[in-house]
């Protein structure tokens, strides 16, 4: 992922692309700086693995997010658009998020084998939940979809 991220950063210089250049250098650094934090004693930096750059992925998507919605409150059209492009740029490297369907049933499956029924047991299922779709969807969104099955 990170030599195809150099390839990418490269490519856009060449195409003269400065928003994808802007943000893929953003997320290099975001990256570099995970295998930084990731340093055994050796003081060798960690090497990360595919799930750990997906998660620095969605991190910074996330945060484009956020800026997003604080700028549209803030009648910052300029700044909503500039955040919008970064973020296409970085969803072009998540994977498609898993559907509503498949979600659902792997919260059934989740919720029949913990043996839950109330939301006195949503604990029991958010662990074993979130470790199941970590880096595949948000976290929010499993919590009310638990939820409200748990409820319902």
């Amino acid at each position: 992922m990170l030599n195809q991220l150099t390839e990418d950063i490269k490519d856009a210089m060449r195409a003269k692309d400065k928003v994808r250049l802007r943000t893929l250098r953003s997320l290099r650094a975001a990256l570099q700086k995970k295998q930084i934090d990731g340093r055994d004693g050796s003081g060798e930096e960690a090497e990360l693995s595919e799930q750990e750059v997906l998660t620095v992925i969605r991190k910074e998507a996330k945060q484009r997010k956020e800026s997003i919605e604080q700028f549209e409150e803030g009648g910052r059209d300029d700044l909503v658009a500039k955040e919008q492009e970064e973020l296409n740029v970085l969803e072009e490297y998540l994977p498609d998020p898993l559907s509503d369907e498949k979600l659902h049933a792997i919260i059934d499956d989740i919720i029949e084998e913990t043996g839950a029924s109330s939301m006195a047991d949503m604990g029991r299922v958010m662990g074993p939940a979130m470790s199941k779709l970590r880096g595949q969807v948000d976290g929010g969104r499993v919590q009310q979809i638990v939820k409200d099955k748990l409820m319902g």
